[in-house]
């Protein structure tokens, strides 16, 4: 009987033969931590008496949630996780490097077919890459960091297709909000996800991100994107290691098979205050929004950035909007300047803020006030996601959150595509 990725990946990892339902130790290839999360990361290593660490050289620890430190108490978390990263000789992205699901597929240290641990629930991005990657709890993931292992549930699979060509002014972002809205929040719960189709194939390497960013939005434990050239070519360059990309086999067993047509999707927002709360544009087109927000490890690199600019170039953003842009990294701020993009940005009227998580996790920067209505490119809008329980938000692509704030409304961004 033939494999799914996922199935193949723990396989390889546990040193047996695995299939779905399966529990195993596996060997990790790569783990990483947040400033959110590494506090207790390092609180356990330190109880436990860890000397050693069997992953110090395949660690990182990201300050990306509160960069720069907000306050007193997050200053104090940041001077632990410097403290421990040089005590332990393990990397430490500091302030300004960016969003820990950008600058660690940008160090090139997690590759097709890797195992990935991440103290963040996004991890399922670097499925992008062709890796299984989860996320975890700090203290599964300092097991990890000791040990070099941890236990797994080989999950079943679901297989999705999307066939067909996306119309101008709909993107990858819509096409995940699309497949969650049918899916629901809960549709892939402890389940692999792996996607195929005409439309996966020809994404960049941006989009493709995307598409794995949000499987957690879903419930999905992975979110796999078999690698192709696109991955390839990005890897150029990076790539630490050798490495060697898994597919899934023909005769492969999945829990479920769903196809999309990817002609018949329209721009999508989804509404407050859940991520499958997904309805077309159309629906709710005209809405006026306080603020509008670029950026979070869903949407803020360099081809979200260059959509928005695309947009804006020439034009002025709604004097009744607050347009907030953040990159989500140093390289893809340093290539946005050369490129002229950060200049029609602000020019347009954007606040553009240190590369990071931004305004995203609601800690510092662009938190609404009571009542007020906010368009993100970010993956949640759950009650109370950027500061402020009392506020609405709403989540779209880059494409349609600059429209809005040229209009101050919610706007169809098809109307300024030539």
């Amino acid at each position: 009987m033939g494999k799914t990725i996922a199935e193949k990946i723990l396989s390889k990892h546990a040193g047996q033969d695995l299939k779905a339902g399966d529990f195993a130790i596996c060997k990790v290839d790569y783990c990483f931590g947040q400033d959110g999360t590494s506090m207790i990361i390092i609180d356990r290593i330190r109880q436990w008496g860890i000397k050693n660490l069997a992953l110090a050289d395949n660690f990182s620890m990201v300050i990306d949630h509160s960069a720069p430190s907000p306050n007193q108490g997050v200053s104090r978390i940041h001077d632990k996780m410097r403290k421990f990263a040089e005590e332990y000789g393990v990397k430490l992205f500091d302030i300004g490097e960016g969003v820990c699901h950008a600058v660690v597929p940008e160090s090139g240290n997690v590759l097709p077919g890797d195992l990935v641990l991440g103290a963040d629930s996004h991890t399922c991005s670097y499925g992008a890459l062709g890796a299984f990657a989860s996320g975890v709890g700090s203290t599964d993931l300092a097991v990890t960091l000791a040990s070099g292992k941890n236990w797994f549930k080989v999950p079943e699979t679901i297989k999705i297709v999307v066939n067909g060509k996306l119309a101008p002014g709909v993107t990858a972002k819509d096409v995940i909000l699309h497949i969650i809205g049918q899916l629901t929040v809960n549709g892939a719960t402890y389940k692999a996800v792996e996607f195929y189709g005409e439309v996966i194939d020809s994404l960049d390497m941006e989009g493709r991100f995307t598409i794995a960013n949000m499987g957690v939005e879903m419930g999905a434990k992975a979110a796999i994107l078999p690698y192709n050239n696109v991955v390839g070519e990005f890897l150029k360059g990076r790539a630490k290691r050798h490495y060697d990309p898994v597919f899934a086999d023909e005769d492969a067993v999945y829990c479920q098979e769903l196809e999309f047509d990817a002609s018949t999707i329209v721009p999508k927002i989804a509404k407050p205050h859940a991520v499958d709360n997904v309805v077309d544009i159309g629906e709710i087109e005209g809405m006026p929004v306080d603020e509008v927000y670029i950026g979070t490890c869903t949407n803020g690199r360099y081809s979200d950035l260059r959509a928005a600019a695309q947009i804006l170039k020439g034009r002025k953003v709604s004097p009744k909007v607050r347009f907030v842009v953040a990159p989500a990294s140093r390289e893809v701020l340093l290539r946005a300047i050369k490129d002229g993009i950060i200049t029609t940005l602000v020019e347009a009227g954007a606040a553009v803020v240190t590369p990071g998580c931004g305004p995203c996790v609601g800690t510092h920067n662009g938190v609404p006030a009571d009542g007020e209505k906010v368009l993100s490119t970010a993956n949640r809008n759950f009650k109370g996601r950027m500061g402020n329980p009392n506020a609405f938000i709403y989540l779209a692509s880059p494409l349609t959150a600059a429209a809005t704030a040229l209009e101050g409304r919610i706007a169809d961004p098809r109307k300024y595509i030539l």
